[in-house]
């Protein structure tokens, strides 16, 4: 890859729609906050910590990740979490995030709703003020638990419904299929909030097909699989769905061998609106940049797609239509200051 690509893709303005707070957990805070808060754990050193994240599957990683998740006690938790994040993406030129929070993988151990919704609220406020960053929250319900606990989650969140952008679905997806959901995501669009849902990461394409039809998602989360249904994918073309793809996690998860294997660029030759994000990067190995980057070495990406994939992580946001604009303009402007390609 030549600098000036390299050079594109770190400073290029872009937006980050598939992001789980708790997934940036980094072994030097998760040691940082068992101190604090009194607690052990399982490693003898951030070294040995770091060396446990080699997963072969989801359910590999969604049990380490509950079990970091346990130094999270306390609302300064939550928030130097939050804008440890925060500070990360501003390194990488992100403008805008949009992410998820797992109030079932706290509230289920005892900690209160109000002290995990507050603390990230408050750094996401601070983080516009600091880092020039807007955002959105969206609630996500473990789909390995039952719907009436996401029904009670929901009901528990009613206060803050107005300080939510959406409610999403995640957690271990095999024989958990979006159609568990239908009332709680049926509650969620009647209080007016945005539906998006993982589908199709290690699940088949009919779980992207009851994403769309039966809980109504205004976006997909990975959507991998949906490369398996013909169908499928000129409805999502047709549409203007966005999915949200996540490359260094397939791989870290094993649901690609090999870098090369991720879908986005056969997706953008089909004209589906596809943006890249990092998912869990403290676990996956790295945050937005490391994922455009690693991408577009695998599939030789030009300029063009990179191009792309920015614009489209901004047409998928759940921004207004006059912030969409301005972030586009952004980008012309950025792209305006970029060398010409050579003429050959």
């Amino acid at each position: 890859m030549d600098r000036a690509l390299q050079n594109l893709i770190c400073d290029i303005p872009k937006a980050e729609l598939h992001l789980h707070i708790e997934g940036t957990l980094e072994p030097e805070m998760m040691f940082e906050l068992a101190s604090r808060n009194g607690l052990s754990l399982p490693y003898p050193s951030v070294e040995a910590l770091r060396a446990a994240y080699d997963f072969s599957n989801l359910q590999d990683f969604l049990d380490l990740y509950y079990e970091g998740a346990n130094v999270l006690r306390t609302q300064r938790d939550f928030y130097d979490l939050t804008m440890a994040y925060l500070r990360k993406a501003a390194a990488d030129h992100v403008r805008h995030v949009e992410i998820f929070f797992d109030p079932q993988t706290h509230t289920d151990r005892g900690i209160a709703f109000a002290t995990v919704i507050e603390g990230i609220l408050q750094a996401l406020k601070d983080g516009e003020a600091e880092l020039g960053i807007t955002s959105g929250l969206i609630l996500c319900f473990l789909r390995h638990l039952s719907e009436d606990a996401a029904i009670e989650t929901f009901k528990a969140a009613e206060p803050w419904h107005d300080q939510l952008l959406g409610v999403g679905l995640d957690s271990s997806e095999i024989g958990h299929p979006p159609s568990k959901f239908t009332r709680v995501f049926d509650m969620a669009g009647k209080a007016g909030l945005k539906r998006v849902a993982h589908a199709g990461e290690e699940g088949p394409a009919s779980y992207i097909h009851e994403a769309l039809e039966l809980l109504q998602v205004d976006r997909i989360d990975h959507g991998n699989k949906s490369l398996d249904d013909p169908a499928l994918i000129k409805k999502l073309a047709q549409s203007g769905m966005t999915l949200t793809l996540c490359p260094l996690s397939n791989l870290k998860l094993c649901v690609i061998d090999d870098l090369g294997d991720q879908p986005v660029k056969a997706l953008l030759e089909k004209g589906v609106q596809v943006m890249l994000n990092s998912d869990d990067p403290a676990y996956f190995g790295g945050y937005l940049n490391e994922n455009y980057l690693a991408v577009a070495r695998a599939l030789d990406l030009s300029a063009a797609d990179i191009e792309r994939l920015a614009r489209n992580s901004f047409k998928g946001s759940f921004l207004d239509e006059a912030a969409k604009a301005r972030h586009d303009a952004a980008i012309d402007a950025f792209m305006a200051t970029q060398p010409a390609a050579p003429a050959f």
